[in-house]
């Protein structure tokens, strides 16, 4: 790991309120660095760690002085050490406020930043988010495994006539609906349901049918969804969810599943449903092998 090209890299970098992936080490684009990210969050950089790497604190130590420095932007540095478990993040340098939110294109986001793990916000979605936003006017939305709402908060603000968000957790739900008080949006024509998705598809039917419909799943959550043998038990539903003109977002985040994972199910599984475009991920989140980074694979139903 270069800490001189990494202090050049994120010192080039223009930067401003909006949430920004400073440098992607996990994308593998650059040698000693896949073990790390770094975020610019408003006026907090925020490190994360994939695993215990020799010049740590060497790191650390270059971006308290970064941080430090009276040309930044910068007032607090906090640090995320995800290979430690149960471990919450460090605050290296300055103050956490108890609210800290991630700014994106006129949306703003509720963040934990103390998490060890998600921290509320996945940044590398931009993209998809805005594909949303530009989509979903006067549509019936259906947000699977909808955590905290992002997606939802998008539609909305796009103008979408209603949102059915579900997720098994509680917590990420309340998260979503703060998401969805802050940016100052009209409950009405939104809920947010705490369902297990595989077990709800008929209460899900009554609720449609969807003329969007979003699947952004975790690729592995043990008891209740594994992306290899469970993915096609939601593609067998789409038809019946949803109208005639139907739109699908199909996404997924696991190295080791390529696009053709997801064209294949959708062709065996949800065969009404063409293929129109892959959305390209932000520029900053370079990867060495584009098939091992975030897909999101766009579907219409009963496209000629």
């Amino acid at each position: 790991m270069d800490i001189t090209f990494i202090k050049n890299f994120i010192s080039s970098q223009e930067t401003s309120q909006e949430f920004k992936r400073l440098f992607h080490g996990r994308g593998g684009a650059y040698e000693g660095a896949k073990h790390l990210t770094i975020d610019s969050i408003d006026t907090v950089l925020f490190l994360s760690l994939y695993f215990l790497e020799d010049k740590e604190d060497a790191l650390i130590a270059m971006l308290k002085e970064f941080v430090q420095d009276e040309t930044s932007r910068y007032k607090t540095l906090v640090v995320q050490r995800r290979y430690l478990r149960n471990t919450p993040a460090e605050v290296v340098y300055g103050v956490l406020e108890d609210d800290v939110f991630a700014f994106e294109d006129g949306m703003k986001f509720k963040l934990n930043l103390h998490a060890n793990q998600n921290i509320g916000f996945f940044a590398d979605m931009k993209n998809g988010r805005a594909f949303v936003k530009q989509n979903a006017k006067d549509k019936n939305v259906l947000n699977l495994f909808s955590y905290t709402c992002s997606f939802s908060v998008a539609a909305k603000m796009g103008g979408a006539k209603s949102v059915v968000n579900v997720d098994m957790s509680k917590g990420a739900l309340k998260v979503g609906m703060a998401n969805h008080s802050i940016n100052n949006l009209d409950p009405k024509g939104t809920s947010f349901l705490p369902y297990n998705i595989l077990k709800s598809f008929g209460r899900l039917a009554k609720k449609g049918p969807y003329s969007l419909v979003i699947i952004d799943p975790p690729t592995f959550q043990k008891g209740s969804f594994a992306a290899t043998s469970d993915y096609q038990k939601i593609l067998q539903k789409l038809n019946q969810l949803t109208t005639d003109d139907a739109t699908v977002v199909t996404c997924l985040n696991a190295p080791e599943l390529d696009t053709n994972f997801l064209k294949e199910l959708m062709s065996t599984y949800a065969p009404e449903f063409c293929f129109e475009q892959r959305v390209p991920n932000p520029p900053e989140f370079v990867n060495s092998n584009d098939e091992k980074a975030l897909k999101v694979l766009i579907y219409k139903k009963n496209a000629v």
